[in-house]
């Protein structure tokens, strides 16, 4: 259900919080790097040219995004389908990196323990997160969802100082940890539901046949509507979190 033209139609404001985990990365010689959830495969082609790596590997589940990462591909930078759930590797990494992606992935206690044990002595791992769920865009799609029937989204994500106690339980000797407000100013309230379609409604959408789905994009964006308001331009505010730590 993924689309890549829908997901970069706000390109500019979704690579912020990409740009701000790239700095937080310490660059070391000949890294060999990993990108779980590369989508489109540009933001990894930068993550590589830009760490100057020996080897970049993206992975990502949606065939529809990894056409499009097919150009950005190399002999040194590479694209593979797969789940990040079964994604093991019988060679260390020196940088695990997933910008947007591990919200959609239960248990993250396990998850970043056994993220972990695929790094090498003095590796490191760099995770992007959405946090909005709170805000009404999504609240209002979790109401509507149980209109039609399905269950909301399920939200994965702990509070965010249990994440640096989860750094700091598994070895991490340094790490940076922050909840991060970023604020998108939109032509207009209607633009939020292009903003979600992109990424959030996917899930509503892959359990709608059809013509279900246009009904539900009816009927959230009529409610998202009375509760935002007409505003133009309209302030949209997104809380992610941003977390980084070194072996």
């Amino acid at each position: 259900m993924w689309s890549p033209e829908q997901y970069a139609r706000f390109a500019a404001e979704r690579k912020q919080p990409f740009t701000d985990l790239l700095s937080l990365i310490e660059r070391h010689p000949r890294m060999r790097v990993v990108d779980l959830g590369c989508g489109t495969g540009e933001l990894t082609r930068e993550l590589h040219e830009s760490l100057g790596a020996e080897e970049t590997v993206g992975i990502d589940e949606s065939e529809t995004m990894l056409l499009k990462a097919g150009h950005f591909g190399g002999e040194m930078l590479r694209f593979e389908q797969g789940n990040i759930e079964a994604f093991v590797t019988d060679r260390p990494y020196d940088l695990i990196f997933s910008n947007a992606a591990l919200h959609w992935i239960a248990d993250h206690e396990a998850l970043l323990a056994r993220l972990t044990s695929f790094l090498s002595v003095r590796g490191q791992l760099a995770v992007q997160m959405p946090l909005n769920d709170d805000h009404p865009s999504h609240r209002v799609a979790a109401e509507v969802a149980g209109d039609f029937g399905l269950a909301p989204r399920p939200d994965p994500i702990l509070p965010v100082e249990r994440y640096a106690e989860l750094l700091y339980r598994l070895g991490y000797q340094r790490q940076h940890v922050r909840l991060q407000v970023y604020g998108h100013v939109l032509p207009s309230a209607d633009d939020v539901v292009e903003w979600v379609r992109g990424a959030l409604l996917t899930h509503y959408q892959s359990q709608l046949p059809g013509g279900r789905f246009e009904e539900f994009l009816d009927a959230y964006r009529a409610r998202l509507r009375g509760v935002l308001g007409e505003e133009r331009p309209f302030f949209y505010t997104y809380k992610r979190i941003l977390l980084w730590g070194a072996r």
